[in-house]
Parts: structure tokens; C-alpha cells; sequence
């Protein structure tokens, strides 16, 4: 008999119950009934497929509308992938071959899923999207309640093979207690959305559902270990306390620095004007991340310079004030987040292709738009105003971006995601003036592993020791440059890492704002000292896992 299992850690925290699985499938009878659907041609069949998708593209975007930040960007996406043209088309196709409607949305679905995990990258992590989808058009054409996770009447611990996003959001803290997943990785889906929501999270757990259906376990988010059928009492006893230590981290409210009083400016990820308005209500300094291609996910049009603006304005005016300000992301479009109006259409590897600044290589007008738009929106609000690219790999295209972005009265940076920029980062910084690591992005480059891999989860935990070393060199390069060097990656939410990465030498952390005061606390509990004693001890391990507890054997 299986007594624990383990996984990947990505949200802490412990929590003891019963297991709840959720399963993905229509009922088999509603299926067998429709049949071939009695549709009298490919015309009516694709209309009835129509009206099943807008009901189910409807459903995302409600659900996207009562929630932001991470969620939001993720629901929004899943609608949009749920209209794409590519996929009628394909579902067109097939029914004028003769199929009937639902083997035509099989096969389109499968085709899809097929071209997107070829892909790799983060294009794979839209498989589960597709499947999801697929699971509720079908639903929707039979007659059915769409699938997904059935509603616990009492506390308990969800277990899957994955969680789609629409799952993951509409879950409630207060009765899904912690998440186990058999598949996914530190940057899926279900990762940030139950970072966002605080519930503790384990990913890529495998074989998670035949061991714990129809028993307790005890959930452990920081070390990813799952404990079968424990002993009631002990667990209970553990769960309390880890509840107590979280209350009190909860009740932190600033500044950010260390116990010895050493400066660690903590910042919000956001992505419109409604999570900036929600992170105001946490104690941060500012927006560390604010990304601007999540407005434009619908768009089929280049907003105008004025609608840009307005959209940029609403989201700085929060932060005006002195010792407050905002860094703004320009357009991050391509691989996973398509955009209509910017990113190319059928690259092989979008991962590794056209994507965030190298947009601008061939439309520089797309950029300078941009960047206009948001000078006006700094001066509208006098907001101190910082902007970054993604996806520099040169010093050259720092140089550019730099001169593009101070000619505007801006202050320039460049996110840190390409290892190359990494290795570069002292003429970087020579040419910008602040520098912001995205660890997701350079977790996946460093280990040449798909982010959404399960079997590679081992190598996209941003614990790895040779991103930890990427991220010391370019930390020491601002040092030398007396130049702030952030993060603003998932990496930044986890409190026991954020103390390495302050002992690397990172001067501000940009996270989603549930996680802001457990980070700040973990901080403010600790000298700078013990934090650069920490992060020897990752820098010195031979995998995450030994780096994890080598840093938290050190923790007072």
C-alpha cells in the first residue's frame, strides 16, 4: 500500500482531508443518445457547433469578468482559443469528408492538440486548454452540464490529472483546502491561479488518483510531499500550526527589507486597472510587472495610441506618490499569448521565435505606438514610469530600446529571460538602467525543458542550481553597476526562495498580491546574512530538492 507520494511544489502550506478527484468526462449515455446528432447537412451541423462554442466562450469570458490578474488573463485566453478560426475550420473540413459532428470535433481537437505539444514550449501548456474545451462543447452539443470539478460539501483536497484554467478559477479556499495534480509543472495554469487564490498547491504528483481516491492526505505546498492516510491527530496537530504560522504572516504589513534592515522593495504583478486597484490594498511599493499585452488578448485591432494610453493611465494613477512607481512590460505577444494584430501565425517553435520585443524588429511602428502611449499616461498621472522588454537576447537591442525609451523621458530596462542576457548582463546594464529577471522564461531556456513537460518538472523548478547561478551573476552585475536588479517571476512568490534570492544580491520581488505579506514576513524574519548564507547553500546543490532544504535548514 502507497503511504506518500510526491510532487512538485508550488504554493505552501499544509492541509489535511479527504480526497476529492475531479474527472473531465461526459457522460457516456448523453453521448451514445445525440448520436450523429440528426443534423440535416455540414451546414446545420457546423451551426450547432457554433452555438456550443459562443455558450462556451460566454462561460469563460463570465468568469474572467468577476475575477483579474493571473485568472482573468487565463480565462480570456481559454475563450479565445474556443472561437479560434483554425479549429472551426478544421471542424468544417471534417464534416464536409462526411463525419458526423462529434467524431469532426474529436478529430479538429486532436489535430490541434497534435500541432500544439509538437510545438513544446509554452504552446504545449495549451493542451490541456483544448482538451477542457473540448470536453465542454461536446457538453453543451449533448445536452449536458459542462464538466469540471464537482462542487465539495465540506473541506477537502482536490486531485486530478489536471485542472483546466475555468476549474482552477471558480475553485473556493474555503472548501478546497489544498490542490494535488498529477500533471503540470511550477508555471502551469493551476499553479499561478492557486497561487493567486493561496491554496496550497502540488504539482506533477504521479499516479496521485489511484493512490489517494477515497482517502485523507496530507498536503505539504512547500517540500511537494503527499502523505497517505495519516495519522489524524499528528497531521491535524501540523495542519493547526502551519495555519498559525500563516495567520501571522498574514498580518505583516511592511516595509520590505530584513531583519537587520537591510532595503527589498516588494512589488505586484498585475495586468489591468482592476488588479492594480487590488494591490494597492497590499503593502507594496509599486507594480513591478504590469502586463500590457493581457489587455489586447481579443483584440483583432491595434488599439490607438489614445485608447492605449487610457487603458495605461487607469492602471498608474494607483501608484502616484512619492517613493511609488510602475514598471510597465511592452507587449509580450507571441507564443502563448497570440494577439491578432501583432504576433505571426504558424511559426514551427513560437517559443523560440517572434515574440515580445522582436515584434518590433519588423514593425517598429507597433513599439513606438506603445511607448508613446505610455509617456502620455506617465505624464497624465505623474506616476514615475519604468519600462522594460521581453525577450532581449543583445546588448544592441538593449542599446535600441534604451534610447527609444529616454528620448520619451522614460526610464529604460530590459527583462532578464534569454540566458544570454544573463551572461551579458554587466554591458547590459551599460546600457539600461534597471534590469528584471523573469524566472519562468529562464528556467525553461536555462534546462531546455518545456515548462508543461511533467516528466521534465524537475528541471523547470526555478530551484535549480544553475538558474540560481544565472541568477547570482546578473544580481552581482547590478551590484558593480549600482543598478536594481528584481524578479518578477513566479520564483518571487515562494517565501522560503525569496530569501535566497535577497541573499543573491536582488533588490526588489514582483509577485501576484496574495502572496506580498507571507513574502515580506519570511524577509523581514531573517538578516541579510543568514539570506547570502542560504543562498550559498543553493548555489551548492546538486538538484532543487537539496537546495530547498539546504536553504531551510539554515532558517532560524
Amino acid at each position: 500500500m502507497v503511504t506518500s507520494i510526491h510532487g512538485t511544489p508550488v504554493v505552501p502550506g499544509l492541509a489535511f482531508g479527504p480526497v476529492l478527484v475531479a474527472t473531465s468526462e461526459v457522460s457516456p449515455e448523453a453521448v451514445a443518445r445525440y448520436g450523429d446528432g440528426g443534423h440535416v447537412d455540414a451546414a446545420a451541423a457546423l451551426a450547432a457547433y457554433d452555438d456550443a462554442v459562443a455558450l462556451v466562450a460566454d462561460g469563460f469570458r463570465a468568469k474572467a469578468a468577476v475575477t483579474t490578474g493571473a485568472t482573468a488573463e487565463v480565462l480570456t485566453a481559454s475563450a479565445g482559443l474556443a472561437t479560434d478560426r483554425g479549429l472551426r475550420a478544421a471542424v468544417r473540413k471534417n464534416l464536409n469528408a462526411g463525419q458526423p459532428l462529434l467524431p469532426s470535433v474529436e478529430a479538429a481537437v486532436e489535430q490541434f492538440v497534435t500541432v500544439f505539444a509538437g510545438m513544446g514550449g509554452l504552446m504545449a501548456e495549451r493542451v490541456t486548454d483544448l482538451r477542457d474545451i473540448h470536453g465542454r462543447v461536446v457538453a453543451r452539443l449533448v445536452g449536458e452540464p459542462e464538466p469540471g470539478v464537482p462542487a465539495p460539501t465540506s473541506p477537502s483536497i482536490l486531485v486530478a490529472a489536471d485542472l483546466a484554467p475555468a476549474d482552477t478559477a471558480g475553485l473556493d479556499p474555503s472548501l478546497v483546502m489544498a490542490i494535488v495534480t498529477e500533471r503540470g509543472g511550477p508555471t502551469s495554469h493551476t499553479a499561478i491561479i492557486a497561487r493567486q487564490l493561496g491554496i496550497p498547491c502540488v504539482v506533477g504528483a504521479a499516479g496521485a488518483i489511484a493512490a489517494l481516491d477515497g482517502r485523507t492526505a496530507l498536503v505539504d505546498g512547500q517540500t511537494g510531499a503527499i502523505e497517505v492516510d495519516p495519522d489524524e491527530a499528528k497531521a491535524a496537530d501540523r495542519v493547526a500550526e502551519d495555519r498559525s504560522e500563516r495567520a501571522a504572516l498574514a498580518s505583516w504589513s511592511g516595509p520590505g527589507g530584513t531583519a537587520d534592515g537591510r532595503p527589498v522593495k516588494l512589488l505586484a504583478n498585475v495586468a489591468d486597472a482592476a488588479s492594480a486597484g487590488a494591490a494597492t490594498k497590499e503593502p507594496v511599493t509599486g507594480i513591478g510587472l504590469f502586463r500590457t499585452e493581457l489587455c489586447f488578448l481579443d483584440r483583432e485591432t491595434e488599439p490607438s495610441v489614445e485608447e492605449q494610453a487610457a487603458i495605461y493611465t487607469a492602471v498608474l494613477e494607483p501608484f502616484a506618490g512619492e517613493g511609488r512607481y510602475v514598471v510597465v512590460r511592452t507587449l509580450d505577444a507571441g507564443s502563448d499569448k497570440p494577439i491578432a494584430f501583432a504576433t505571426h501565425p504558424d511559426e514551427e517553435n513560437p517559443a523560440l521565435g517572434v515574440r515580445g520585443l522582436r515584434l518590433s524588429f519588423a514593425d517598429p511602428g507597433l513599439l513606438d505606438r506603445q511607448l508613446d502611449a505610455i509617456a502620455i499616461a506617465a505624464e497624465r498621472t505623474g506616476t514615475e514610469c519604468w519600462v522594460m522588454a521581453p525577450m532581449v537576447a543583445t546588448v544592441a537591442e538593449a542599446r535600441d530600446f534604451g534610447a527609444a525609451v529616454r528620448k520619451r523621458g522614460l526610464k529604460p530596462g530590459v527583462m532578464v529571460e534569454v540566458p544570454s542576457a544573463a551572461l551579458l548582463a554587466h554591458q547590459v546594464l551599460e546600457e539600461v538602467d534597471f534590469l528584471s529577471i523573469g524566472t519562468n522564461d529562464l528556467t525553461q531556456y536555462t534546462m531546455a525543458a518545456d515548462r508543461m513537460a511533467t516528466d521534465l518538472a524537475h528541471l523547470t523548478d526555478p530551484w535549480q542550481p544553475a538558474v540560481l547561478q544565472l541568477v547570482a551573476i546578473t544580481a552581482e552585475a547590478g551590484r558593480r553597476a549600482r543598478k536594481p536588479v528584481g524578479v518578477c517571476g513566479e520564483a518571487a512568490a515562494d517565501p522560503l526562495l525569496a530569501c535566497v534570492l535577497v541573499g543573491l544580491g536582488i533588490t526588489s520581488l514582483s509577485m501576484a498580491s496574495a502572496a506580498v505579506r507571507s513574502v515580506g514576513a519570511r524577509v523581514a524574519d531573517v538578516t541579510f546574512a543568514v539570506c547570502e548564507e542560504m543562498a550559498h547553500a543553493a548555489l551548492a546543490a546538486v538538484d532543487p530538492a537539496t537546495a530547498r532544504e539546504a536553504a531551510r535548514a539554515l532558517l532560524p
